[in-house]
C-alpha cells in the first residue's frame, strides 16, 4: 500500500510526548519531508501553530540557497520551521501529522518524483527531549507495522535553520493553480482537513 494512503486511524498518538505547558510558550520544530512547499501548506492549517517558514538545515549558511540545495551538492534538506504554542499542541502531535499526512517517511532521499538527499525525511531536533520523543514515535510506528516498509527518517541535531528565499514562503497558498501544488500539496491539505478537523484553525 502507498504509505500516503494509509488510513489515519492506523496512526497512534505518541506514547512518549512533551507535556502541554500551563500558559502560552512558543517553541519550534524543524521538519523535513520532501519539497517544503507541500509540508508548509499542511502545518499552516493547524491550531496552535503561530508561523511556518520554509528553509534549509543540515549544512552551512554559505550554501543555504535554493540553487545550491537543488543541485544536490550540499547536505541541506528542504525543511520547515514550525513555531507553535506549547500550551495548545505538543511536539509529538506535530510528529503525528508529519508522519500521517505531510509526507511518506519510507522513501529514502526522495518524495515521489523529487529525488535527492535534499528531499530526505528528517527531524532536526533542538534538544534531548525532542530527540527522545522522535525516536520513541518512530519505534512505536515501526513496532505497530503502520507502514509496509521501514521508516527511513533521519534524526539530526539542529545546528541552524536558514530561511529560504521570500518567493518560497506561503508558496502553495499563493499558487494554488500551479500543477505541482494542485497534484501534490493540496491533496495533503485535503487529507488533513478530512481527518483532523478538531485540530484546525478556524477558517473564514
Amino acid at each position: 500500500m502507498d504509505a500516503c494512503r494509509i488510513p489515519i486511524k492506523n496512526f497512534p498518538d505518541p506514547v512518549l510526548d512533551t507535556a502541554l505547558s500551563g500558559s502560552p510558550v512558543e517553541k519550534a520544530a524543524v521538519l523535513a519531508g520532501g519539497c517544503f512547499w507541500c509540508v508548509e501548506a499542511v502545518f499552516k492549517e493547524l491550531k496552535g501553530v503561530n508561523s511556518v517558514r520554509s528553509g534549509y538545515a543540515g549544512d552551512t549558511a554559505a550554501k543555504a540557497n535554493y540553487r545550491a540545495v537543488c543541485s544536490g551538492s550540499t547536505n541541506h534538506a528542504e525543511v520547515i520551521e514550525v513555531r507553535y504554542d506549547a500550551s495548545q499542541t505538543t511536539f509529538g502531535q506535530l510528529l503525528k501529522i508529519h508522519f500521517s499526512v505531510a509526507h511518506d517517511p519510507t522513501q529514502l532521499d526522495r518524495q515521489g518524483n523529487d529525488s535527492g538527499r535534499q528531499y530526505r525525511s528528517a527531524i532536526f531536533y533542538s534538544d534531548d527531549e525532542q530527540k527522545k520523543v522522535a525516536e520513541a514515535y518512530i519505534r512505536q510506528l515501526n513496532d505497530a507495522r503502520v507502514f509496509h516498509d521501514p521508516i527511513v527518517t533521519t534524526l539530526e541535531p539542529l545546528e541552524a535553520f536558514y530561511v529560504a528565499e521570500e518567493y518560497h514562503q506561503d508558496y502553495a497558498a499563493r499558487n494554488p493553480q500551479q500543477p505541482y501544488i494542485a497534484y501534490v500539496a493540496l491533496p495533503k491539505v485535503d487529507k488533513l482537513r478530512a481527518n483532523f478537523s478538531d485540530r484546525l484553525k478556524h477558517r473564514a
